[in-house]
């Protein structure tokens, strides 16, 4: 009687515990096929000394491709479905190797226009599968520099974001190969704003500066709307010896300039003219003005030009679907930007955030942030503004 009881105690617990093994098993393999999904990554020359150090780079990953761990991360990890690398050493090229290469130069020289045309399809995939078509070569944090030839800048693409997981599936899915072909070392950094404030984008394009600069020496800085895409290849992403309108010719617009002095949707600045401006204006919340008051900046502080390229090469389509509202302009903002106030008060000196996590993605770099806002009161004390 006793050995029957012990074989049905045996057959019980098999029973219960074969599928929580199977679980443990199959986790397992996923993460491990996770991991090493990216092995293609290494597309460098066997032994060399840019495959040594991306390689130990990768041997610090762990990607995160089952729901159950994803569980921990949900306040903070808006996109369960990209691959997500837990721990991270910024991968940068080998400096010995990569300034013994040639310097790119990609060539805007072809009198075919044609050839520089960049087709927007504005077709939406699941993040697992634009990182199938662009993520093979492409570094954890959405780094990408190129094998053959030096890239001459250190571009971070700074893009502001807050609930809107379509177009950024657009974005990431058109802007990777687009800033390939140009043959630029760039990163592609998503600035998530927490709360329940009003959103405020020029505050996240300092966040993202600021951030950014902790991980790599960048010295060139685009401050993108995740809804703008551009359609000529000659539309160079790279910074000059001043500030840079890119989007000057949107499709809204009927591809003119919106006005003589408008500055948004996508812009360019070196390091020493973004800290000469004082970065953004924080004190912009909602809809309104804070392109206008960074043209200002440029003008009156830098003593500077504002440069763009011909109309028709600084063609832009811009996306106002899936579901997205304008905000309603804040009539503050008109009064603030009319004060002409002293802009050495506001900026990158007087940022204020909080920092809830940072996320390297295989696409691109989650920056998760909560930002502080004063009253109307406290800021027009600050900038002297009368009541």
């Amino acid at each position: 009687m006793y050995k029957y009881y012990r074989i049905m105690y045996l057959l019980i617990c098999s029973t219960l515990l074969a599928p929580l093994l199977y679980n443990v098993l199959f986790e397992i393999e996923l993460n491990r096929r996770a991991t090493g999904s990216f092995s293609s990554t290494l597309l460098y020359k066997q032994g060399s000394a840019i495959e040594k150090d991306v390689t130990q780079d990768t041997k610090n990953l762990i990607f995160l491709n089952n729901k159950s761990i994803r569980k921990e991360f949900k306040q903070f990890n808006p996109f369960p479905d990209c691959s997500l690398s837990l721990s991270i050493n910024f991968t940068k090229p080998d400096p010995i190797i990569y300034n013994s290469l040639p310097i790119c130069n990609f060539s805007t020289s072809n009198e075919n226009s044609s050839f520089y045309e960049v087709p927007i399809i504005f077709k939406l995939y699941p993040f697992s599968t634009i990182e199938e078509h662009h993520g093979a070569d492409i570094h954890v944090g959405g780094h990408w520099f190129p094998k053959t030839c030096r890239a001459e800048q250190r571009l971070a693409i700074i893009v502001p974001y807050r609930n809107r997981e379509s177009h950024l599936k657009l974005f990431l899915d058109i802007m990777h190969p687009f800033l390939k072909k140009q043959e630029l070392d760039y990163t592609i950094f998503v600035i998530n704003q927490h709360g329940d404030e009003e959103f405020n984008r020029a505050a996240l394009f300092n966040v993202g500066y600021i951030e950014a600069m902790k991980l790599y020496s960048f010295d060139c800085f685009i401050f993108h709307d995740v809804d703008l895409f551009p359609e000529d290849l000659r539309n160079l992403y790279k910074c000059g010896s001043t500030p840079k309108h890119l989007a000057a010719a949107m499709d809204k617009d009927d591809y003119r300039l919106f006005y003589y002095s408008y500055f948004g949707g996508a812009t360019a600045f070196s390091v020493p003219d973004f800290l000469g401006a004082n970065g953004h204006a924080t004190v912009y919340w909602g809809w309104g003005q804070e392109d206008d008051d960074m043209y200002n900046r440029v003008l009156r502080k830098l003593q500077k030009v504002v440069t763009r390229y011909p109309n028709e090469i600084a063609r832009y389509k811009v996306v106002r679907t899936f579901n997205h509202t304008a905000a309603n302009p804040n009539p503050d903002n008109g009064k603030i930007f009319k004060s002409n106030y002293n802009y050495s008060l506001d900026g990158l000196n007087t940022m204020n955030y909080t920092l809830n996590n940072i996320l390297f993605y295989k696409l691109f770099t989650l920056i998760n942030v909560t930002l502080s806002r004063e009253s109307r009161e406290q800021i027009y004390t600050r900038l002297n503004i009368t009541m």
